[in-house]
Order: structure tokens, then C-alpha cells, then sequence
């Protein structure tokens, strides 16, 4: 298959191309920076570059897109021009060219404020059914390119899946007290419970994305590490996370201390991603009690994609993820 993928010099970018054409696949790599991923290098709001790059392309992935930390650097009109009216214009010419898959790549920060309960309230259970209230234009944004990519699949049949992935970026955690009270590796093992995926998932997740779409298509998934809570754990993780991960997973406790490790004493959501696990045969392979096991034998808890990729920082942003 023949396949565009957007954004190819940033995180997720290099990753993908780094592992299509192991399986298989032709990729051709378009972003606006140059890297050794990228074979054309120009805007995805240029209608002509756009629709040069789309000829003979069989199946687009779109990751480009100001992310988060962009906030603070760029203008609302920006992230409009970008992540709303760039999406467009790659699903107007993924149309004309006749592409048989578009995959989106979107992220669980369109979820905003429905991610925290209120006081005295459980854990929030995040799936595909909560209803996004976007918290900065980000998430606006990437919530309403996902409603154009599902306008296209209504309007011009054009199989279009939506992945929003939660954090798989290496960079230190965008919350001061965190970066402060947690060693980074101590802050990452702790979200696999919850609010992180490893990079080489997220990719394994595009792969069967892409094979799938035209089946499917139109979907929404959440892709994020499998989590070992249910709902029934929900309440004593607002009040004691420690003690609900002592349960399920019992040998945390010395794998931690070995390290002078510690768990966050609350956790205010969970995310769900049972739906692509059923509707995509998604097999995520990186949990936290991957992260246990490998950190136990001695070894780097991340994949070897992980670690080739390494970290990126964010164009033009300051270069580390440090903005709420």
C-alpha cells in the first residue's frame, strides 16, 4: 500500500515511518520541517503541495498538527489554520485522489474537562461515549477535524478512523509538581495505569487502523495502555491509588522501593480502550506490568522504537512539554 503520512518528522511521524515499509508498505513523508523522514516538505493548508503529494496514494495517515505545548506559542488562528482547515484540505484531495483509508491521528486531551470529577466524586471512566468539553483550542481544534473526518465518511464514503492516543511522548511531564515531586521514569510508569501508551503501540495501532478502515468506516478509539482497574476500583482511586494498585498489582510495592519510587496517592481518571482492543483487534503490548517486569529484570522499560525515535521536543514551541 501506498501511504502519506503527515507530520513524518515529529514523534509519532518518525515512528511510523520508521515501521510501515517493515511492513510492507511504500510511505511517502510530508512535513512542514525537513528530517530524514520526510520526503516532501511543505504545509498541509497548501491546497497544490497537497494534492501533488496525493497522487498514486492509497491510504493517508494524518499526524500532523500543533499540539499542546503550541499554545503558547502560536495564535488560535494558527492552530485553526493548521489542525481544522489543513485536515480539510487533506480530506478534499484524500477524496479526489480516491484514497481507500484515512486514519486521523487525534488525542485524548479533546476529552478537557470531562476528564476531572468533581469533588468527592470517582475516577472518571473514559471511553468513546464521554462527551468532549475542550479545555484550551487544541482540543477544540482537533475535535473539530475529527467532525470533518466524519463528515467526509458520511458525505463521500471515505473510510475515516479516528485514534485518540494518550501520551506517548518522552518529554518531562507538562505539570511543574510532578516534574518536582517525580522522577520522570517514576512519572511515566505510574501513567501506564491510566494515561499512557507506549509509541511502538500507538504505531501497531495505526497498522490495524489502516487494514480495517475500509471495513469499519468510521470509528472513534481510544488508544492508551491496557489499565488493570474497573469501574468497581473507581471511588478508592479518588482516596488511595496506592492502595488499589497494592491489589492488583502486588509486586509494585519492591520494584519501587528499589528504585525510592513512589506511586501518585490519587488518580482522577482512567482511560478505557477496550473499544479498539474489540473493533480494530488491537493488541497493545506495553502495560504497566510490562513496565514491573522490565524494570525488575534490569532493563529500559521502553521499546526499541521508543528509544530510537528518542525525544523530539515540539517545533517551534520552546522545545520541551511544559504547558497545562
Amino acid at each position: 500500500m501506498i501511504i502519506l503520512v503527515t507530520g513524518s518528522a515529529g514523534h509519532l511521524g518518525e515512528a511510523l515511518m520508521r515501521s510501515l515499509p517493515r511492513e510492507g508498505h511504500q510511505v511517502i513523508g510530508l512535513d512542514a520541517m525537513p528530517s530524514a523522514f520526510t520526503h516532501e516538505v511543505g504545509s498541509i493548508t497548501d491546497r497544490t503541495f497537497v494534492r501533488d503529494c496525493m497522487r498514486g496514494v492509497q491510504a493517508v495517515v494524518h499526524a500532523a498538527t500543533l499540539h499542546k505545548p503550541h499554545v503558547a506559542t502560536h495564535s488560535r488562528q494558527a492552530f485553526v489554520d493548521v489542525n481544522v482547515s489543513g485536515t480539510l484540505t487533506l480530506l478534499e484531495e484524500a477524496t479526489s485522489a480516491g484514497v481507500r483509508a484515512f486514519v486521523f491521528t487525534s488525542t485524548t486531551s479533546t476529552f478537557g474537562h470531562a476528564l476531572t470529577p468533581p469533588g468527592g466524586a470517582p475516577a472518571t471512566w473514559v471511553t468513546e461515549d464521554v462527551v468532549p468539553v475542550p479545555r484550551n483550542i487544541y482540543g477544540v481544534t482537533k475535535v473539530a477535524a475529527e467532525g470533518l473526518c466524519e463528515l467526509f465518511h458520511l458525505n463521500a464514503a471515505l473510510p475515516c478512523l479516528i485514534l485518540r492516543t494518550s501520551r506517548f511522548f518522552p518529554e518531562p511531564d507538562d505539570r511543574p509538581e510532578t516534574r518536582l515531586a517525580y522522577e520522570d521514569a517514576n512519572a511515566k510508569a505510574n501513567e501506564f495505569l491510566y494515561r499512557r501508551v507506549e509509541i511502538e503501540d500507538v504505531v501497531s495501532a495505526h497498522l490495524v487502523a489502516l487494514e480495517r478502515a475500509s471495513t469499519i468506516g468510521f470509528g472513534r478509539y481510544i488508544i492508551s495502555a491496557t489499565t488493570p482497574f474497573s469501574r468497581e476500583d473507581l471511588a478508592e482511586l479518588r482516596v488511595d491509588a496506592p492502595a488499589v494498585v497494592r491489589r492488583l498489582v502486588p509486586d509494585y510495592d519492591a520494584v519501587y522501593a528499589e528504585r525510592g519510587w513512589s506511586m501518585f496517592p490519587v488518580i482522577e481518571r482512567v482511560y478505557v480502550n477496550e473499544r479498539a482492543r474489540t473493533d480494530l483487534g488491537w493488541s497493545p503490548r506495553y502495560d504497566f506490568r510490562r513496565a514491573l517486569e522490565r524494570l525488575a529484570a534490569g532493563e529500559d522499560w521502553r521499546s526499541e522504537l521508543a528509544r530510537s525515535v528518542g525525544a523530539k521536543g515540539y517545533a517551534a514551541s520552546g522545545g520541551v512539554y511544559t504547558l497545562r
